[in-house]
C-alpha cells in the first residue's frame, strides 16, 4: 500500500488543496433554503464541487503521466492496476471523508432543514466514484495537466447547468430534456430532489444504480495504461 499512503502525502503536502477540501464545502454550507429542491441550496450544490474535488485528485495520475512517472514505474515491481487501484481508493477515503464532515456540519448549522442525511451521504458517496471516473476518463485524453483542468471547468459547468443541478430540467425543450438524462449530473440531481421532498430509498435505487453505471464506464476508459 507505499503508493496508497504516498497519495495523502503528496496531496496534502501542498496548502492549496487542504484549503480546497476544507473551506469551499464550509461555504456552501452556510448557503441559504431554496424553494426548488426543498433544502439549503448547498447541499443542492455540492455535487458540483465534487466534480472539481475529484478533477483536482485525478490530476495527480495525470501529472504522473507528464513527469515520466509512470514510465518510470513500468520496471518498477507494481503493476499499473496496483498503481492505479492504490491512487483511487485514496481519492475514494479522501472524498468519503469530506462528505461525512459536510453532512455532519450542515445538520449542525440547519438541523432538521436537511432532509434524510444519511440518503444524502450515500448520494454523495456514489456520486464521488462516479465523478472520480469522470476525471480519470478525462485526463487520460491530455498530456498537460493545467490545460485539462482549465477546459474541464467548463465542461463540469455546462454539466451543472444542463443537467438539472442550477435550475429545473423542466424549464428547457423536450428534446433536451431526453438528452441531458445521458449526463451523470442529471442523475444526481435527480436524487438529491427525490431526497428534498421526501421520497424513499427504493426510488432513489434507479438514479444510483445510474452512478454506479456511469462510474464503471468511465472507469474502463481512464484506466487504460498509458505512459506519456
Amino acid at each position: 500500500m507505499t503508493v496508497f499512503a504516498f497519495v495523502f502525502k503528496r496531496f496534502f503536502r501542498k496548502k492549496s488543496n487542504s484549503i480546497f477540501l476544507i473551506l469551499l464545502p464550509i461555504g456552501l454550507i452556510f448557503l441559504p433554503m431554496g424553494e426548488w429542491p426543498l433544502m439549503p441550496l448547498g447541499f443542492h450544490f455540492y455535487s458540483i464541487l465534487l466534480l472539481f474535488m475529484a478533477s483536482r485528485l485525478g490530476g495527480i495520475i495525470l501529472e504522473d503521466r507528464s513527469n515520466k512517472t509512470l514510465l518510470r514505474l513500468s520496471v518498477a515491481p507494481i503493476t499499473h492496476l496496483q498503481y492505479l487501484w492504490q491512487n483511487l481508493l485514496a481519492y475514494s477515503v479522501i472524498l468519503t471523508a469530506v462528505n461525512l464532515i459536510f453532512v455532519i456540519l450542515g445538520v449542525m448549522v440547519h438541523g432538521d432543514s436537511i432532509p434524510s442525511p444519511a440518503l444524502l451521504f450515500i448520494i454523495y458517496t456514489v456520486f464521488s466514484m462516479t465523478a472520480l471516473g469522470f476525471s480519470l476518463a478525462w485526463y487520460s485524453l491530455f498530456r498537460n495537466k493545467e490545460a485539462a483542468f482549465s477546459i474541464l471547468g467548463g465542461i463540469i459547468i455546462l454539466m451543472a447547468m444542463l443537467g438539472g443541478v442550477m435550475w429545473p430540467v423542466e424549464m428547457m425543450p423536450d428534446y433536451l430534456q431526453r438528452a441531458v438524462m445521458l449526463l451523470p449530473t442529471y442523475w444526481v440531481a435527480e436524487a438529491t430532489i427525490l431526497v428534498s421532498y421526501g421520497a424513499p430509498m427504493k426510488e432513489l435505487v434507479i438514479p444510483l444504480v445510474l452512478m454506479i453505471l456511469f462510474g464503471i464506464a468511465f472507469l474502463l476508459l481512464g484506466s487504460r495504461r498509458r505512459l506519456l
